[in-house]
């Protein structure tokens, strides 16, 4: 299996069918979108805000990944882009920041998205 399909995403050898995010110390949790859920009448998916950004600032990686799914419609609120712009941050649709993320050897955190 490829490392990213519609609706999966394989990490370490791991196959995942929600989203996650990867933290510093590698392991991978659920991502935490009820956080940002009053957010999706806005943007008509449920987007990347900066209510789920305090990972970073606990984890103070040297870069961060988002992936934005699997053809790249994740939204990313303002205000998370803002949280964002004191990191080196790499956006890409997922099937194209898994690669990045697996050859990348800095401390990272990584929010992967699986649809859409």
């Amino acid at each position: 299996m490829k490392a990213v399909s519609f609706g999966i995403v394989k990490i370490n050898g791991e196959e995942y069918e929600k989203d996650v995010v990867i933290h510093t110390n590698g392991k991978v949790s659920k991502r935490k979108k009820k956080k940002s859920k009053d957010l999706k009448p806005t943007y008509g998916h449920t987007p990347l805000s900066d209510k789920e950004l305090d990972v970073i600032e606990d984890e103070e990686p040297e870069v961060v990944y988002i992936g934005t799914g699997y053809e790249g419609s994740l939204p990313i609120t303002p205000e998370a882009l803002k949280v964002l712009k004191d990191y080196e941050t790499v956006i890409l649709p997922t099937p194209e920041v898994i690669p990045k993320i697996e050859a990348d050897k800095r401390k990272l955190v990584a929010f992967i998205h699986v649809t859409c």
